[in-house]
């Protein structure tokens, strides 16, 4: 590989100049490897937050990203593979019922997802609260689960892309996270690397969101689409709103509850909107042509495969799911439409519960989290249930409540929520 000198690397872009796939390569290579300091990495995110990257320099990006570690091979499987992820939001178990849902039309679904951190719940947290279940499978194990099953969710390993671990760390104490050509590289150097064949993403748009503007959602789901073409994997990528939390239920326990209900053909319509939307556009992206996604909702199809898949990694369904120690519930003060409830401030309340965590090392509270009574556009009464809180400290209640002052709005009038916003492809 050919030398280079970071300072001199840091300059060029400073100077809004482009990065070779050489100059990519090295650099990369070197800050995993330790001969980059994180401080000269340092700097080179903040002169890629203020001055951007094209394209090639985020595909090039990318794919050093993904050499600097394994790359698991799905090829071997008689089904092609299908993959989602979401930016993440607030009630956000879309995985949950997703995964099996989509494995019911013939194509496996490799679901590699991370833990919770601050006020978007983790998918492994959600699943940890079924008694038994397993996050962490080996390679052997995670293929034979897809070659019999068809769906898998769990841990992805420390192997694949060891450099985004580090840039991500560095990123989240320099203030750059918002680098789009960072965020971009980030989370398709992850699901490249699992190697799936075609890949939806799910860019939340809101209050909740990362993404606060229709704009910036748009911009990162265009580079990420891009990034995907140009590495040879069918990508697509749905906007869909998160400025009011996605569901009635909130928390890891909760959550897990909510999803079983749309299994069993039932749950919020927000929920089952959003999930059959992105299945369509898994199968559409596999070329599985038309299919009635929904039926497999109604008749129990999806449900089988759900069971298959949490008893595949030791989860007993049979146990009853944690519930919290304490509840406090909250009544409306007005009668008319409830006309906002604002996803991040609920977020945060449900984390403040117990429901996520403030540091990686930290536990989370299964059964801890909020119910919601009401969602937008429901006609609400004085003294009626608008939300439960719950958790097993009764201490965290306080914070819970700072936090969900002027957190809705209640009125005349009637709300148009629109849930998948637009469509990237």
């Amino acid at each position: 590989m050919a030398e280079f000198s970071a300072v001199e690397l840091i300059i060029q872009k400073r100077e809004h100049g482009e990065l070779s796939t050489e100059q990519i390569n090295w650099l990369i290579d070197g800050y995993t490897k330790g001969s980059v300091a994180d401080e000269q990495m340092s700097s080179m995110a903040m002169a890629i937050l203020l001055n951007g990257m094209n394209r090639r320099e985020i595909s090039d990006m990318t794919a050093a990203m993904i050499a600097s570690g394994e790359r698991l091979d799905f090829s071997a499987l008689s089904v092609p593979t299908s993959d989602k992820h979401s930016t993440g939001g607030v009630g956000d178990k879309i995985t949950l019922p997703l995964a099996p849902l989509a494995s019911v039309f013939g194509v496996a679904v490799p679901q590699l997802s991370g833990r919770g951190l601050g006020h978007t719940g983790g998918t492994l947290d959600k699943l940890e609260a079924i008694k038994g279940w397993r996050a962490n499978l080996t390679n052997d194990e995670m293929h034979r689960q897809l070659a019999e099953v068809g769906a898998v969710i769990c841990a992805a390993g420390s192997g694949l892309a060891p450099a985004d671990k580090k840039l991500y760390a560095l990123r989240d104490v320099t203030g750059t996270v918002e680098a789009i050509p960072l965020i971009a590289s980030s989370i398709m150097s992850k699901k490249l690397a699992e190697g799936t064949q075609s890949l939806v993403l799910d860019v939340k748009v809101g209050s909740g969101a990362f993404m606060k503007t229709i704009e910036r959602a748009r911009e990162l789901a265009t580079t990420l689409v891009q990034i995907g073409q140009d590495a040879g994997v069918h990508t697509s990528a749905l906007l869909t709103d998160m400025s009011t939390p996605l569901g009635l239920k909130i928390g890891n326990a909760l959550e897990v509850e909510e999803s079983i209900e749309v299994l069993a053909g039932g749950g919020p319509a927000d929920v089952v909107e959003i999930t059959v939307e992105l299945v369509r556009e898994m199968l559409r992206l596999a070329g599985k042509g038309d299919v009635d996604v929904a039926a497999a909702l109604k008749d129990g199809r999806a449900m089988d495969q759900w069971r298959r898949m949490i008893e595949a990694q030791g989860g007993d369904l049979s146990a009853p799911l944690p519930k919290a120690k304490h509840s406090h519930t909250i009544m409306a003060d007005a009668s008319g439409t409830l006309l906002t409830l604002d996803a991040l401030q609920v977020g945060v309340a449900s984390w403040r519960l117990g429901a996520g965590r403030e540091r990686k090392e930290d536990a989370v509270q299964f059964g801890a989290g909020i119910e919601l009574h009401a969602q937008i556009g429901n006609t609400i009464q004085a003294g009626q249930a608008l939300m439960t809180l719950y958790t097993d400290e009764e201490s965290r209640f306080e914070r819970a409540f700072e936090s969900l002052e002027n957190s809705f709005s209640i009125g005349s009038g009637s709300v148009d929520r629109k849930i998948v916003i637009d469509r990237v492809s």
